[in-house]
């Protein structure tokens, strides 16, 4: 496990390893691990081989990550997220998060999430012994919430709105009640990067890499962990990184495109993982698209909803809509590919 300090993005102020929440108490800017310097796996055999390029915490011994990477038909290389315990990439996160609040002495942590993170949150809380409380949109997957209250014992607080506005509330509530505030902030960036280191040992020579965006998190994850594979290597260098977004939440293609400020655009797409009007990590996202050369694009839900039946069709993969946003970009765009292209399937909570 890797020595590190906070550090807001915003107002450069530092925080020590004991400080209670992942936002910045002078300026509320985002905050990022820095770390005294990390241990790169020779090998990943199982998740917690990465011990030595994540945040020191006393972590169980819980299975997750170390998924596969398949060759499909007509789609490239696919990245299986959905193999984690809660069917999704969010697990490798959570487990990050959560083992933090109860390092910290929190019993209960707090988030907003469009469904799938929520999931992850109440189940590795109720295995750390805590509680969860989530702030999710009145409008979300009914099956998602049910398994959210009655398998993981979450408290469920409905919101008249979409995600930006239930991760205000979700703040809101931690900073009244001093909860752990859990999310798509610099804790769970740490343990979703760890799919770059994964897939970087499971394929050599990665021409390109397709991440679903909906906060950006994973995106911003990924990008810093190539960063960490490549060092101060010329020698290395870091796949082209696309970035895809439903059309009907696709804030960051604007921005990237227009070479402006990402404003908020409230969500359109049955795509609900990757619904997100106002992603958080934006600007750290773009930075990694333009520093790999790569793009962002978006995709219809109705080529989500062919992408996601050739999946299942073609190499017998079941995902949901969202998890298939990776799949339909490469069918969108594969002319601009190259011959190693990678895609994230995040998840398959149908």
């Amino acid at each position: 496990m890797a020595r590190y300090k906070l550090r807001c993005l915003e107002c450069g102020a530092s925080y020590g390893k004991t400080y209670h929440t992942q936002i910045c108490e002078r300026c509320n800017g985002l905050l990022e691990v820095v770390y005294a310097g990390v241990s790169k796996p020779k090998e990943i055999t199982s998740f917690w081989d990465m011990k030595g390029v994540l945040p020191d915490s006393n972590y169980m011994d819980l299975q997750l990550g170390n998924t596969k990477l398949v060759r499909t038909r007509d789609m490239g290389y696919a990245k299986l997220e959905f193999e984690n315990p809660t069917r999704s990439f969010k697990d490798r996160g959570s487990v990050v998060e959560v083992s933090r609040a109860n390092d910290l002495g929190h019993s209960e942590v707090v988030c907003a999430s469009t469904g799938n993170m929520a999931y992850s949150v109440a189940f590795y809380s109720k295995i750390y012994g805590l509680r969860s409380r989530i702030f999710i949109s009145k409008d979300a997957n009914r099956d998602k919430l049910k398994s959210i209250k009655d398998t993981h014992n979450a408290t469920v607080v409905k919101v008249d709105g979409d995600f930006t506005r239930a991760q205000t509330a979700a703040i809101d509530y931690s900073v009244k009640e001093g909860i752990f505030l859990a999310g798509d902030y610099c804790y769970r960036k740490e343990g979703q990067k760890t799919i770059a280191y994964e897939i970087s040992y499971q394929l050599k020579g990665i021409t390109d890499v397709i991440i679903p965006v909906g906060n950006a998190t994973l995106f911003a994850g990924m990008y810093k962990g190539f960063l960490e594979i490549c060092g101060n290597s010329n020698k290395k260098k870091i796949p082209k990184m696309v970035a895809v977004e439903a059309e009907g939440a696709a804030p960051l293609v604007k921005a990237f495109e227009t070479g402006k400020s990402l404003k908020y655009e409230a969500p359109k797409t049955k795509a609900d993982a990757i619904a997100v009007g106002m992603p958080t990590f934006w600007k750290q996202a773009i930075s990694g698209i333009k520093k790999s050369n790569g793009f962002a694009v978006s995709v219809s839900d109705a080529a989500m909803e062919s992408a996601k039946e050739e999946l299942y069709m073609k190499n017998g993969l079941m995902v949901e809509l969202g998890g298939a946003a990776s799949a339909a970009a490469y069918k969108l765009v594969k002319g601009r590919l190259g011959r190693k292209t990678v895609i994230i399937l995040s998840g398959a909570n149908i």
